[in-house]
């Protein structure tokens, strides 16, 4: 399976460098290309670990334990801001995920 940006071919997806087949013309292409790949695929990263933590907080609001739910909700937080300073995700996306959260794990009985 492959992917194609631009003028940079990446194959396969995982987390060891890809494979990078790059036609640029001049030296100054090739590395900007290659590091494009490379921001890509650490800004994918990065936006997985944030819908992970988003998940670990509805599947603990799901099991129905609040204090547990909390704790998940701090930790992930950390993780929700950690992100939204690296501008993966804009501030304010961030905030309304934090805010949907804390708001589901207030509505818990």
């Amino acid at each position: 399976m492959w992917g194609e940006k631009g003028s940079v071919r990446v194959y396969g997806f995982s987390n060891a460098r890809p494979e990078i087949h790059i036609m640029a013309n001049t030296k100054q292409a090739r590395k900007r290309a290659e590091q494009s790949a490379q921001l890509n695929a650490r800004n994918t990263a990065q936006r997985s670990r944030l819908r992970s933590a988003i998940k670990a907080v509805r599947k603990a609001v799901a099991a129905g334990d609040k204090k547990a739910a909390q704790d998940v909700l701090q930790a992930s937080t950390r993780i929700i801001d950690s992100i939204a300073d690296k501008k993966i995700v804009h501030k304010n996306t961030a905030a309304r995920n934090k805010s949907r959260l804390a708001a589901a794990i207030k509505a818990m009985a």
